[in-house]
C-alpha cells in the first residue's frame, strides 16, 4: 500500500495533483480544496495518502494531516459511504468541524455537502458517534411512524429514548414492527 508520499507538487488539474518524488516517479493524487489552497505547484509536500482499488483504476487520495486521513477512514466504515463521497465529505468539511458536526447531532451541517442526502448524513452520524466518544443525543433523529412505534415499544419496555434509537439504528429496515421490537430486545440484553 502507498501510505504516504514526499515530493513536489508539480501541477494541479481540478483536485487532482501531480506529485513527483525524488525517485523521477510522479504520482497522481486527489487532493482537498484546502491542501491545494495551501501549497503552490514547486512546493514540497508530504501527504497521507489512501489507495483505492477498483477493478478499472487504482486511485490515490492524499491528506495533509494524520486526522484526516482517519476521519476518511471512519467515513469507509458506514455503509453505503464510498471513497469518493468520504473525500467529498472531508474535502467540503474541515475534519475538525466534521468531528463537532457528528457530536452535535448537526444532520443540516451534512447534508450541506453537495450530493449528500439526509439518509446517509443520519447513517454517518448513527454509526460513528460512538467511535468519537461523543456524548451523543439523538434527538433531532427523524422517524418514520414505524419507527417511533418501535422506540416508543422499547421505552414502554424501560429502555431509556436515546438508547431506544441507538438501538434501532442497528436494526435491519426490511423487519417487521413486531420482529424489530424482538430483535432490539435481543441486541440490548447481549
Amino acid at each position: 500500500m502507498i501510505g504516504k508520499i514526499r515530493g513536489k507538487l508539480i501541477e494541479i488539474s481540478g483536485n487532482i495533483g501531480l506529485i513527483e518524488t525524488n525517485s523521477g516517479v510522479s504520482y497522481e493524487v486527489y487532493l482537498t480544496s484546502q491542501f491545494i489552497s495551501e501549497f503552490k505547484i514547486s512546493s514540497l509536500v508530504d501527504i497521507y495518502t489512501y489507495l483505492h482499488i477498483r477493478e478499472d483504476a487504482m486511485i490515490l487520495f492524499g491528506f495533509k494531516e494524520k486526522k484526516e486521513y482517519e476521519i476518511f477512514k471512519m467515513l469507509l466504515t458506514v455503509s453505503g459511504v464510498g471513497p469518493k463521497t468520504a473525500f467529498n465529505i472531508i474535502s467540503y468539511i474541515n475534519f475538525k468541524e466534521l468531528i463537532n458536526i457528528i457530536k452535535s447531532n448537526n444532520i443540516d451541517g451534512l447534508t450541506s455537502v453537495p450530493g449528500l442526502g439526509k439518509k446517509t448524513a443520519m447513517k454517518i452520524i448513527l454509526e460513528l458517534s460512538s467511535k468519537l466518544d461523543s456524548e451523543f443525543e439523538m434527538k433531532n433523529m427523524v422517524l418514520s411512524e414505524e419507527d417511533k412505534t418501535v422506540v416508543d415499544a422499547l421505552i414502554s419496555l424501560g429502555y431509556k429514548s436515546q438508547d431506544a434509537k441507538k438501538i434501532l439504528s442497528r436494526l435491519p429496515k426490511n423487519l417487521s414492527i413486531e420482529e424489530k421490537i424482538k430483535e432490539g430486545l435481543k441486541i440490548k440484553n447481549k
